[in-house]
């Protein structure tokens, strides 16, 4: 006789299980942001004091110290810092005003930025089930307004899903993940472009507008988030299956939102060109200080690759190991774009592939390492393959598969009786229908079969994973706090 499975805790009177998922799901991202920042910060104030550099020495390492001299004198005195784009530096002459170093506005910024990010990401990273229930709502006729209705239940409450939960915490344990508790644009980037992605997959296309245009003041990533939300906006499921001027309609309504973004960007081209009479002032400023000429791609690898043996290229301070990195990163960056293309999810692969491109017409690969933080498609596959190996599903994941299961099921019908209206006959035995599949009596929901622990082995795989993660962090954040090469 089978022992009987124990009950699951209940949550307190008056709530939901839902919401008590989210509460549970919250906490260890929570709890993640605290001691990730704690030991980063921890490490770089025990390397100031071991090294006698103070504190404003070690956090203005890189291209902290560029940020902040434009924030004291402007771009004009050194044509090489327009390749650094205003909205940081404007911001640390806003802290000026209050007394706070260009350094340590830049740092606070960046702690505060990490934090929307990460809350951003759980919701990015955390709702296959809605997608599901979306795509089933593209099937079959008077079926499809109904199933869209479920997709969208189903996404909002895919939100605290267990991916979403696991593919935060990795961003914050990220190897690079010291870039953003420093002067920086990473993390206040990946806030601004996170939400940005977020509220254009909500159909909020005007306040992505102004969170895209807020990420176009920070770095040149901008332009390809632009043109990644123009695809997301031309593939937007709620134009599937009208006719070809409707869906044009559609998908334009959305589009026009990102005039927005490009008017910012166009604006800081015009005015480098008030300052220089070059419209190119921006990839002069890249050539001058970088070396960022064209290169073919299979060029900028095999240097890199040349880069990475001992004598290489200057390894005084590690740079054979960076590089070593960058190829790493360059490779997720190509499995990324390749598995998003899979699953023809057009905007994430645009948004990573593009980036991939642009870094392979470098003589070498440089600053892919810090740019994997950007690329929230590659958390969001890390997410799920955590949850695969280690999750059960909770309570409000079953809340979940049920409304993405209605909305299926919905579509199905209607497309069952189309097919019989039309004298078509069914195709096999098992159907699929938005990732879920029915054989027999058996049901699977995103490859989750029962309720049943993983293995342990899977556990122990993500833990080795994640300490090897955080040993890498704390090396990254002592290589950029002792001054040497850090990507």
């Amino acid at each position: 006789m089978a022992e009987p499975r124990p009950a699951e805790p209940r949550p307190p009177a008056g709530t939901s299980p839902l919401e008590e998922d989210v509460r549970v799901r919250a906490r260890p991202v929570v709890v993640a942001w605290i001691a990730s920042r704690t030991v980063l910060l921890g490490t770089l104030l025990v390397t100031a004091a071991v090294t006698g550099r103070g504190v404003i020495g070690v956090l203005g390492n890189w291209d902290v110290a560029h940020f902040a001299r434009i924030a004291h004198q402007g771009y004009a005195p050194d044509h090489q810092e327009m390749a650094f784009f205003p909205g940081l530096p404007l911001l640390m002459r806003l802290g000026s005003t209050i007394g706070l170093p260009p350094e340590v506005t830049g740092a606070l910024l960046s702690l505060v930025a990490s934090a929307l990010a990460a809350a951003a990401l759980v919701r990015l990273a955390g709702g296959r089930a809605g997608e599901a229930g979306g795509r089933a709502g593209e099937a079959g006729g008077g079926a499809r307004e109904a199933g869209g209705r479920a997709g969208e239940a189903g996404g909002r409450a895919g939100e605290p899903e267990a991916a979403g939960t696991w593919a935060t915490v990795a961003w914050l344990i990220a190897p690079t993940a010291v870039f953003t508790v420093v002067g920086y644009t990473e993390a206040l980037f990946c806030a601004a472009a996170f939400w940005a992605w977020e509220r254009a997959r909500a159909d909020r296309w005007a306040a992505a507008a102004v969170l895209a245009a807020l990420a176009t003041t920070l770095r040149v990533s901008g332009l390809f988030l632009i043109g990644a939300l123009v695809v997301l906006a031309l593939t937007w499921p709620g134009a599937r299956g009208k006719e070809l001027g409707r869906r044009l309609g559609v998908a334009a309504s959305r589009a026009v939102w990102m005039l927005v973004p490009l008017a910012v960007l166009l604006a800081y081209v015009v005015y480098l060109w008030t300052l220089t009479g070059s419209w190119t002032a921006w990839f002069a400023a890249q050539q001058e200080g970088w070396q960022r000429t064209f290169t073919w791609p299979w060029e900028s690898v095999r240097a890199t690759l040349i880069a990475v043996r001992p004598g290489g290229y200057a390894d005084a301070n590690g740079w054979g190991w960076i590089f070593r990195y960058e190829l790493v990163s360059f490779t997720i960056g190509l499995l990324t774009t390749g598995w998003m293309l899979r699953r023809r999810r057009w905007a994430e692969a645009s948004w990573v592939g593009v980036q991939v491109l642009a870094f392979s017409f470098s003589p070498w690969l440089m600053s892919v390492n810090r740019a994997v933080l950007l690329w929230f498609p590659t958390w969001a596959i890390l997410g799920e393959l955590a949850d695969r190996l280690t999750g059960r599903r909770s309570a409000g994941d079953r809340e979940t598969g049920a409304i993405a299961r209605r909305g299926v099921e919905t579509a199905r019908r209607g497309v069952e009786t189309t097919r019989r209206s039309l004298g078509i006959e069914r195709d096999g035995g098992i159907e699929r229908d938005g990732g879920i599949e029915r054989d027999g009596e058996t049901e699977r929901d995103g490859g989750v079969a029962d309720d049943r622990t993983r293995p342990y082995a899977g556990r122990l795989l993500v833990g080795l994973a994640a300490a090897v993660s955080i040993g890498l962090m704390v090396w990254w954040a002592w290589m950029f706090a002792t001054g040497q090469w850090a990507s």
